[in-house]
């Protein structure tokens, strides 16, 4: 891996080992990943991780993370908020490659709908933007859903609280920290 630094010391580029190039974008002066809510939750909890940024690309989403890195998109984890038919919010895990079937999500956990929410919505949740959701550190306390077979993976790769940046964990430390209620909702 070669890191080459331009003048003004703001882009990096990584040339991984299968030869593509990552552009990461730093803030000026600044060559440490961001400390979000997220990981000063993980920090608190000692949980070990490790930092993963990439360049972010609106809708690029868990394949352009998973591309980029040669990792395997069943192995990283989308966070996405839902509200149920009350309004009231609901976190769901779900691997990269799979969708969320709402429809089994409701039944599942006894509501009468589940709905995707709407950016703002889900901004005003979580208190992340899209692109840049984590499970952990939310503004709000929110039940989490996952479906059972995440828990069962050797290591995830999960938002760390920003756009662009991934961590890689063992997925035994999400669910002592989140206690997430598993489900079979991937289609």
């Amino acid at each position: 891996m070669r890191t080459t630094v331009n003048s003004l010391g703001e882009d990096h580029i990584l040339t991984c080992w299968v030869g593509i190039e990552i552009q990461i974008l730093m803030k000026k002066g600044k060559n440490k990943p961001p400390v979000t809510p997220a990981i000063r939750m993980l920090r608190d909890s000692q949980v070990t991780y490790t930092d993963h940024p990439y360049h972010y690309e609106p809708g690029g989403g868990t394949a352009l993370f998973a591309r980029v890195t040669n990792i395997n998109e069943h192995l990283v984890i989308k966070t996405l908020i839902m509200e149920d038919e009350a309004a009231q919010p609901l976190i769901i895990l779900m691997h990269g490659d799979q969708k969320v079937s709402t429809k089994e999500l409701a039944r599942q956990i006894g509501r009468k709908s589940v709905m995707a929410c709407d950016p703002i919505t889900a901004e005003r949740h979580s208190g992340y933007k899209i692109g840049g959701t984590s499970p952990f550190g939310t503004r709000k306390k929110i039940p989490v859903f996952c479906e059972e077979e995440i828990l069962k993976l050797p290591q995830i790769f999960i938002n760390g609280g920003a756009r662009g940046y991934i961590i890689g964990m063992d997925p035994r430390d999400l669910a002592k920290l989140l206690k997430p209620i598993p489900v079979r909702v991937a289609r």
